[in-house]
């Protein structure tokens, strides 16, 4: 009888035990998996945002042969380039930044004669040194290759970069910009008459300096590239144009910039395009008077690995500033995140 009981004592634990291990082997995976989230969310958690007064902090230097280059540098990892458009800098790339560099080590460097880039005595200005500035900036900062996102005139010189030093480029994310048949674009000619003539930067860039409320209006940057006539604010306008006004050896580099827009930089690029297996996505502001819908078009069909046209309503030349969150959401799609 003893023995009985003691044997129908040792099956209950038995069954107990294995009960208590069989539920504890269920509830494992989605204990880990919520071990995984919370661990997740810590790194991917949005960065606060930048304005001028975090973004002039957070700017850095790199030495060249081409000058001190400016750039703000957000996250680690693999590296993302962004290129601005003109007359802007790396600010404009600075809501991208705040929700890419979870994922990307997130580098915007300011243009030569753009920004806050210290441009060495007689150095050229125009596509083809921007291209070799911008692979001195990679080596300096030991980056081998990126995924390059670019807006107007820099997405010219991403054209040029990814015809040229393919092997430095992962994918491309290309916003409103130059092609082989509309470079440069009609509306550019009264900005290279006036450099020309070397009355640009105080008839237009000075001028919105000294009056916001001109540069948003019609006739202002504001009318001629944003989508929202609040844009670009007060800090922005500082930020983009005061240095470039700020003296005679600026402003003679923002003409020569210009001029060197002149001709087609991007003449005979098609077969480079038409044979680069890089990913590349076209997204493009609808409402753009600068750059037209059909250069996206004939961009989508142009690239050898495109991954497609977007076209974005509501929207002109400096959306990417005004919607990063498109930006944001179209690069982690391009990258393979999300």
């Amino acid at each position: 009888m003893i023995a009985s009981i003691r044997c129908a004592m040792l099956a209950f634990s038995i069954r107990q035990d294995y009960t208590m291990k069989r539920r504890t082997f269920i509830a494992l995976p989605a204990a880990m998996a919520a071990v995984a989230l919370a661990g997740a969310a810590e790194p991917h958690a949005m960065p606060a945002p930048i304005d001028a007064a975090r973004f002039h902090a957070m700017r850095k230097f790199a030495t060249t042969r081409f000058g001190r280059i400016a750039y703000a540098e957000q996250g680690q990892g693999l590296a993302a380039l962004f290129l601005h458009g003109f007359p802007l800098n790396s600010f404009q790339w600075r809501g991208a930044l705040e929700r890419l560099s979870p994922w990307r080590r997130c580098i915007a460097p300011d243009f030569l004669a753009l920004g806050y880039t210290e441009v060495a005595a007689g150095q050229d200005v125009g596509p083809d040194a921007q291209v070799a500035m911008l692979v001195a900036l990679l080596d300096t900062l030991g980056v081998a290759q990126v995924d390059l996102v670019a807006n107007d005139s820099g997405g010219a010189v991403a054209q040029l970069l990814l015809t040229r030093h393919p092997q430095r480029i992962r994918s491309l994310l290309l916003t409103n910009c130059d092609s082989e048949i509309d470079c440069p674009p009609a509306a550019l000619k009264p900005v290279i008459d006036m450099a020309h003539d070397g009355t640009f930067a105080d008839r237009w860039l000075a001028a919105w300096v000294k009056d916001k409320p001109l540069a948003r209006s019609r006739e202002g940057l504001g009318g001629q590239c944003y989508g929202n006539p609040a844009n670009p604010s007060d800090e922005a306008i500082d930020c983009y144009l005061g240095p470039l006004v700020a003296s005679q050896r600026r402003k003679d580099l923002v003409h020569a910039y210009a001029l060197a827009l002149e001709r087609n930089v991007l003449a005979g690029v098609a077969g480079g395009l038409r044979n680069s297996t890089v990913p590349t996505r076209i997204l493009w502001g609808a409402d753009d008077t600068i750059f037209a819908p059909p250069g996206g078009h004939y961009l989508d069909g142009m690239f050898g690995n495109s991954k497609g046209l977007r076209m974005i309503a509501g929207s002109k030349l400096f959306w990417p500033e005004e919607r990063p969150e498109i930006i944001a959401g179209e690069a982690l799609t391009l990258w393979g995140i999300s």
